[in-house]
């Protein structure tokens, strides 16, 4: 039997932890595939693309800078499910026998999940506090919907804010969700049951927390984003402070759990693909 493809199309890639957890989850049950890593430049995506089916892949993850560049090509060649339309952005390709391909965005599926397994945090009617308003911020803004009282975001970028507003409004109640400047970020801040760090602040060892530990308040749930490392300062800083905070490796985990479901139709071995993302995110 063919061995069936899988992988992660991004531009860099090289340092992705997917392909740890991906052929750790093949191996435990015994799926004669290999997930491995396609370093597609954007003048080039749409190609690869044409060529997926023939090339006899069966399935990929989308990462940057390809996640919108991807949703447009399959509106037009392929299909979306919801999330996906939603987002404005695919993070996962189902390539079926026929060459059928179907866009998916399991970002803001994998986040709710790990915020409720990881962070022991629902959102429901709680007030959460977005820093960042990109790509990361949409999916999981667009995912919460209407589900929190208030969701506040703050970028430094105002206009960011101010397009994920206008996009949010088109499917939830605007009301729930609020601008915040540099004079309310405090007072906003304070009254916040959830600070969601959804900027690249963190990633480089170097970076500090983005937000100033006398801010940080008790009874606040803190969840960062970035998982490329095992801590960031803002999650070392809440935990001093005995808040409970998560990065963004659980994430990363139950949206690559939910892709692999979506391609093989089989439950994803989540202990064993959580043990062999620790596994890398050590060795990293």
């Amino acid at each position: 039997m063919t061995k069936l493809k899988y992988g992660l199309i991004g531009h860099p890639v090289k340092h992705s932890l997917s392909p740890a957890m991906q052929n750790a989850a093949f191996g435990a049950l015994g799926i004669n595939a290999e997930y491995v890593l396609y370093d597609i430049e954007p003048e080039n995506l749409e190609t690869f693309l044409k060529n997926a089916a023939s090339s006899r892949i069966a399935g990929l993850n989308v990462t940057i800078p390809h996640k919108i560049k991807a949703k447009e090509y399959l509106e037009r060649r392929g299909s979306l499910d919801e999330n996906a339309r939603r987002l404005g952005a695919v993070n996962t390709i189902k390539i079926s026998e026929d060459g059928t391909l179907c866009g998916y965005n399991t970002d803001g599926p994998g986040f709710y999940r790990s915020l409720i397994e990881d962070l022991k945090f629902e959102p429901e009617g709680k007030n959460v506090f977005v820093l960042g308003a990109g790509g990361a911020a949409r999916a999981v803004v667009m995912y919460l919907g209407n589900g929190p009282k208030n969701i506040f975001i703050s970028d430094v970028d105002m206009a960011k804010t101010t397009d994920l507003k206008a996009h949010y409004k088109k499917y939830f109640d605007g009301n729930r969700l609020a601008i915040v400047d540099e004079n309310d970020f405090k007072e906003k801040l304070k009254a916040s049951d959830l600070l969601i760090n959804a900027t690249p602040v963190g990633m480089k060892g170097s970076d500090p927390s983005p937000v100033d530990a006398s801010l940080l308040h008790y009874g606040l749930y803190v969840y960062d984003l970035v998982y490329n490392r095992p801590s960031t300062e803002l999650v070392k800083t809440a935990t001093s402070l005995k808040l409970h905070a998560s990065t963004g490796a659980g994430m990363l985990l139950y949206q690559g759990a939910i892709a692999f479901e979506i391609w093989t139709g089989a439950r994803a071995p989540v202990a064993i693909m959580k043990k062999a993302l620790r596994e890398a995110l050590r060795n990293g």
